[in-house]
């Protein structure tokens, strides 16, 4: 009963936020449990870029307001090889791609 009561406050409280709200409360729990994300960048139908070993995506702000710009950015690790794993030479990197001209594939990684 003690476990039952905290969980019922939590789900009412989040049935009472916005979705961008709710949105930012799983991004803040997924951050905090760490995830294993891959990024997959395509030109047409081919695999170009493969990043690996992403925790999280993030949308930019505007440097004045509170807008979104229409990129995405985070850290991974450039697959060079694309074999889903960080092989020796392959390093962690900053990265950037847009919203509207890049198709993108975003997952969690299924070799771990």
């Amino acid at each position: 009963m003690k476990m039952l009561f905290p969980l019922l406050a939590g789900a009412l409280l989040a049935s009472g936020c916005t979705q961008e709200t709710q949105n930012k409360i799983g991004r803040a729990i997924q951050n905090y449990t760490g995830t294993d994300g891959v990024l997959d960048v395509y030109a047409g139908d081919k695999l170009v870029k493969r990043f690996i070993k992403i925790d999280k995506l993030s949308t930019a702000k505007a440097t004045q307001g509170n807008s979104s710009r229409p990129y995405r950015y985070g850290y991974g690790v450039l697959d060079a090889n694309q074999n889903l794993v960080k092989d020796n030479g392959e390093k962690r990197v900053y990265f950037e791609f847009s919203d509207y001209s890049t198709s993108y594939i975003f997952y969690e990684n299924p070799a771990d």
